[in-house]
């Protein structure tokens, strides 16, 4: 299987052919992205590596569609949604609430937290089971939950 740096060069390889200028511009500014990953470690990224920078990007995109939602600029929406789309495919499957909290579960277990003050234990045993697959605001909500 083709690590998912390769899959988007073929991809982009495949945007330029078809002349989607959307996707390939998408692709680009992720390629880009994972390139300034590895100068500023001094390491090549691997899977999960590039999984989180996908991740940080559509954060980021989600982040400002709130500012644009104010400013009721539908357009520039309707773009950021598209990359968002783009890029999603890229990641691997939401994870179903029920099995995260099943995971959390487990973390709370396996740390023996009991209340607010353990939190962090919590989250750290969680966030590495789930990355890319689920929310950071999604796990620290359940977490809280459950812990209050």
């Amino acid at each position: 299987m083709a690590t998912l740096k390769e899959r988007l060069l073929e991809d982009m390889k495949k945007a330029m052919k078809e002349k989607d200028k959307k996707r390939l511009s998408v692709i680009r500014m992720t390629r880009s992205e994972i390139k300034n990953e590895e100068i500023n470690s001094g390491n090549e990224l691997n899977d999960d590596d590039v999984i989180e920078v996908l991740a940080r990007q559509v954060k980021q995109i989600k982040d400002s569609l709130a500012d644009f939602e104010k400013s009721g600029k539908q357009e520039v929406m309707d773009e950021l949604y598209q990359e968002i789309e783009i890029l999603e495919e890229y990641l691997p499957e939401k994870i179903a609430r029920e099995e995260l909290e099943k995971l959390i579960d487990e973390a709370i277990a396996e740390t023996g937290a009991q209340d607010m003050s353990e939190m962090g234990q919590v989250m750290g045993a969680v966030m590495p089971q789930v990355k890319g697959r689920a929310n950071g605001r999604e796990v620290s909500e359940i977490v809280r939950q459950k812990l209050s």
